[in-house]
């Protein structure tokens, strides 16, 4: 078990105790939705750099960007969350994200602050958003439910890179 995962206990179920595993999470805005990434996963958030776009990548990348005196690849996931991908506003931040060996960076619309996630549960499969693919699932919450972001499946987006392209 990570730093960023606590123990809750749950209802007992016929004498058998039960857990649910909480994880901590930031929320963010891609376009209208709101989503939740593993807190375990994000290196840091910042400020959005300078982008610069790299002819013949698909959209979602959205080129690369100097970071802290590195080159980092910067992903806009919004058009595969069918969100519009507009020029972002002051709001707008970068999200470092990593898996221990390679470190991406996430444009973000904003950023909420961080929350537990409980009792994560799969989309209905009627009701599946695009892009859920990217997605582990939703958490309930009073203000709404959130998208939890799935960082290993955006960390394998490289793969689907033309073979001379794997940047990221």
């Amino acid at each position: 078990m990570t730093e960023s995962q606590l123990v809750a206990p749950t209802e007992d179920l016929g004498g058998v105790d039960q857990e649910s595993v909480s994880t901590d999470a930031i929320i963010v805005h891609l376009g209208a939705g709101r989503f939740a990434v593993d807190l375990a996963s994000v290196a840091e958030v910042g400020r959005a750099p300078a982008v610069t776009r790299v002819p013949g990548l698909p959209a979602w990348l959205a080129g690369v960007a100097n970071w802290r005196g590195r080159i980092l690849p910067i992903l806009d996931l919004r058009p595969l969350l069918g969100a519009e991908a507009v020029p972002l506003e002051s709001s707008g931040r970068l999200i470092v994200l990593t898996d221990g060996s390679v470190a991406v960076g996430l444009l973000v619309d904003a950023v909420d602050g961080t929350t537990a996630l409980v009792d994560v549960a799969p989309f209905p499969p009627a009701s599946a958003p695009i892009g859920s693919n990217l997605l582990s699932g939703q958490s309930p919450r009073e203000d709404g439910p959130l998208a939890v972001l799935d960082v290993p499946a955006v960390m394998r987006l490289r793969e689907s890179l033309p073979r001379g392209r794997r940047t990221a």
